[in-house]
């Protein structure tokens, strides 16, 4: 049983997601948004960094994934999402948790099997996946199936990790 922790981070809006990993499945525990309209960058850096400690104490996860920065036509812009990203990341780390990054295709793909898909398939596949009653808000399943691409990445790197070799293209395991 694990407890992971996915972020998906925003200079205005932070989503997180907090799933219980227990074998193979993945059930829903918390999901939510630190909002950040007022105030100068670094106030937002902040509030950012507080509100991860906050997630971290409160549900104790043994694990993080975050989104990586995605490269976007205005550059001031990747740069403040590379900043609410390393303070989500410096909160984590002062935890001591390890801090596994993910594409947003990468996301896409463990959650919904394509890279490609649209922000609509990701909320609703999370919501199948999770059994959820009700669609997270955008940036809460965005976090959300960050935290299930994560969990989907540490099964594969464990049962990996259990393989001696190949032989007809197959792993083979101890």
């Amino acid at each position: 049983m694990a407890i992971l922790l996915g972020i998906d981070p925003g200079s205005r809006i932070t989503g997180y997601g907090v799933i219980e990993e227990i074998g193979a499945h993945c059930h829903y525990v918390a999901s939510g948004c630190i909002r950040l309209q007022e105030g100068s960058l670094p106030e937002r850096l902040a509030r950012i960094f507080q509100g991860i400690n906050t997630i971290i104490e409160m549900y104790n996860p043994q694990s993080v994934g975050i989104e990586q920065v995605f490269m976007a036509r205005n550059a001031d812009s990747a740069l403040k999402l590379g900043q609410a990203r390393g303070a989500a990341i410096v909160a984590a780390v002062n935890h001591g948790l390890d801090v596994s990054e993910y594409s947003a295709r990468q996301v896409k793909q463990a959650v919904v099997g394509t890279g490609g898909a649209e922000k609509a398939q990701v909320q609703q596949m999370v919501m199948a996946i999770l059994k959820l009653d009700q669609t997270p808000q955008a940036d809460a399943a965005d976090a959300l199936a960050v935290a299930l691409c994560h969990s989907h990445t540490r099964a594969s790197l464990i049962r990996m990790a259990g393989a001696t070799g190949r032989r007809n293209g197959r792993l083979l395991h101890r």
